[in-house]
């Protein structure tokens, strides 16, 4: 058991914004961060692995999961149905471990009214057309797709305001600094940092 708890980080993007790269990014430079996996009823993608990307259910699990009250949160997204184990965030953030919820603004709402002690990050292309181009780089989708996808997506970034800090990803490495910056800071917290060390501010002060 660590001596302290971990933070519990909300952050959210339209698609195509490079969230998951720098959380990738940030996961591989940083040890005592986790990202929650979350359950899902989307179709798994070419390279991903279930129980890594995503936990693969069907439909009625799902319903069957959200009825028993498992999830601290869960949305539906492009017809597909996300959720997020309440049991297993808990136990992370028990064991001192800071963890990511890869979650859109409507489940970040859920989790902000349960959990208001949560850290929400929003990260934002910056602009419109180079969200268009990445979202066409992928080759997944028609361009009917990518235009619904476009449209969902402007619509997600006027949420932007709920959050507490916004990251714009122009540059990649500057975006991964930003938001390394954002984790290294709210550790110096002086109630983080009070758990942190107990022992020793209680030599200090004798």
């Amino acid at each position: 058991m660590s001596a302290s708890t971990g933070t519990l980080y909300i952050v959210s993007a339209p698609s195509g914004a490079g969230k998951t790269s720098l959380v990738k990014a940030l996961l591989d430079a940083q040890p005592q961060v986790r990202v929650s996996v979350s359950h899902t009823t989307r179709g798994i993608r070419p390279g991903e692995v279930d129980g890594v990307n995503y936990h693969f259910v069907s439909r009625e699990e799902f319903l069957e999961r959200l009825e028993r009250d498992e999830f601290l949160e869960h949305a539906e997204v492009f017809g597909n149905l996300y959720g997020t184990s309440q049991r297993w965030l808990e136990q992370t953030l028990d064991e001192g471990y800071d963890l990511i919820l890869e979650i859109d603004w409507q489940g970040a709402q859920q989790v902000r009214r349960l959990m208001p002690q949560a850290r929400s990050i929003f990260i934002l292309p910056p602009t419109q057309e180079a969200l268009r181009q990445r979202l066409t780089n992928r080759g997944q989708d028609s361009d009917e797709v990518i235009d619904g996808r476009m449209r969902e997506a402007v619509s997600e970034m006027t949420h932007y305001v709920e959050y507490d800090y916004l990251i714009i990803n122009d540059d990649f490495t500057h975006a991964l600094g930003d938001l390394q910056a954002i984790f290294r800071a709210n550790r110096l917290l002086q109630g983080t940092q009070q758990q942190r060390f107990a022992g020793l501010l209680e030599q200090l002060l004798a």
